[in-house]
């Protein structure tokens, strides 16, 4: 996540809601922008015209009252708090919550996949698509839990022709980490073509911290000082300290993981130094030219943002030696406030970072194999929405990236007996931006339904 352009942060790719962080699973809606455009369109079968009956059950009378409800949007507060428990309605106020629930007008109920007291899964259509649909109930019979999601692919088949929809390039990989800390693909399109990863390239500067800290170079307890040489843009909170600020190495890290934080990468890649960085890359099998010299974020808004294309062009022209040298002599001189905004995908095959699906799977498998857990504390912080079932997958990595043009995502989830898989999806489109939330939506759809199929492969 790294334009400087107000988007979707990797911590809220999918615009997931979380009303009370003390449950055991994770309250969530999907807002309005997040109803994807490649959803599963609906078959004009006898079956999708049958509703079925609808359980008298907390969770079944409140699904009933939905059903209602949202084909005469929008819904007024004090009904809202008749149906909603306090704590979904204060993380998701009624008028975001309605917004939501518009993309949803005549929503019908297709198929109950799962029924209990205080849950209702099931399959609903909506502006011609198909949703799962999961409600839950406190023990007051109000809603606590409300997600609408892509339904997962049930074939490699399936997810291979919603991927080609997805995106005019699309890398992707279903692979098993192998005791040894290889890769084991299972399932894969274009694994080995190089795609410009966006803030994914993060997963390279953690190790990289993580192999330092281990030489004994620094601690995680080291601190960091935020001064405006450092400061980035995009995507983080660290940006937004005051200079000459404190931030240790180990927060450092969780930031630029959980919430894709720009300054934070640019303070730990100028720790750990810039050729280590490019060392771990191409030790973990990330040997594209391109990533020589390896960039900050900041020198990317520069050359991308910054009286374009005069820096890109002159960055370019050089031979490494030389474009280090002119990122250390001029684009670190330039002030952020000569960055502009920019609103179609730019150079996205020239300044960027790259890798392809196989080589971001070894990345992770690379990080599994790490034996500081403080690698995967920061990889596990956030999930971006998958919700992924903890009793089946109990620890889930994540690390995605985006620009303009470019839409990646990451995971790496150990099941329950300690088997450990990588699914990576990279979309790319090199002429128009991505909706964002659309595309996040269906690219968790098509990894939810890529972990089931890889683990009973």
């Amino acid at each position: 996540m790294i334009q400087p352009v107000p988007f979707l942060a990797a911590a809220a790719m999918a615009m997931t809601m979380t009303a009370c962080a003390g449950q055991a699973a994770p309250v969530q809606a999907m807002p309005v922008q997040a109803v994807p455009v490649q959803a599963v369109p609906v078959q004009a079968t006898a079956a999708a015209v049958a509703a079925p009956e609808i359980p008298d059950t907390p969770a079944g009378r409140q699904v009933r009252w939905l059903l209602d409800a949202i084909a005469r949007p929008p819904i007024p507060e004090s009904e809202l708090k008749e149906h909603f428990a306090d704590a979904f309605l204060q993380s998701i106020p009624a008028d975001q919550l309605n917004q939501t629930l518009t993309a949803f007008t005549g929503m019908r109920l297709q198929e109950l996949t799962g029924s209990e007291d205080a849950r209702l899964t099931a399959v609903v259509e909506a502006a011609g698509a198909l949703f799962d649909l999961s409600l839950t109930t406190d023990g007051a019979g109000l809603i606590d839990g409300l997600l609408f999601r892509p339904p997962a692919p049930n074939d490699w088949a399936e997810l291979d022709q919603r991927l080609s929809a997805l995106a005019p390039q699309a890398g992707f990989i279903a692979a098993e980490v192998t005791k040894n800390g290889t890769c084991r693909p299972v399932h894969s399109v274009a694994p080995d073509a190089a795609r410009p990863l966006g803030s994914m390239f993060k997963l390279y500067v953690l190790g990289t911290v993580a192999e330092r800290v281990a030489s004994g170079a620094f601690r995680w307890d080291t601190q960091l000082t935020i001064t405006p040489e450092l400061r980035s843009l995009g995507s983080g909170e660290l940006q937004n300290r005051p200079d000459n600020s404190k931030v240790s190495v180990l927060e450092a890290a969780k930031l630029m993981i959980s919430i894709s934080d720009n300054t934070a990468a640019d303070l730990l890649i100028h720790k750990a130094g810039r050729k280590n960085v490019e060392r771990t890359a191409r030790a973990w099998g990330a040997r594209d030219k391109r990533d020589t010299p390896f960039l900050t974020t900041r020198e990317m808004f520069v050359l991308k943002g910054a009286d374009y294309p005069r820096h890109a062009k002159k960055y370019l022209s050089l031979e490494t030696s030389g474009r280090r040298t002119y990122l250390d002599k001029v684009i670190a001189k330039v002030p952020l406030s000569r960055i502009a905004a920019w609103t179609a995908p730019r150079e996205l095959d020239t300044i960027e970072w790259y890798a392809s699906p196989a080589q971001v799977c070894q990345a992770f498998a690379r990080l599994s194999k790490l034996p500081d857990k403080r690698v995967g504390e920061a990889l596990s912080i956030n999930d971006a929405g998958l919700a992924l079932d903890k009793a089946e997958w109990p620890s889930v990595w994540f690390k995605g990236g985006s620009e303009l043009g470019v839409h990646d995502l990451g995971f790496l989830a150990r099941t329950a007996d300690g088997r450990s898989f990588v699914v990576t999806t990279l979309a790319i489109s090199p002429k128009t931006p991505f909706d964002a939330g659309r595309t996040a939506s269906e690219q968790l759809g098509l990894t939810r339904g890529a972990f089931t199929l890889v683990k009973g492969s």
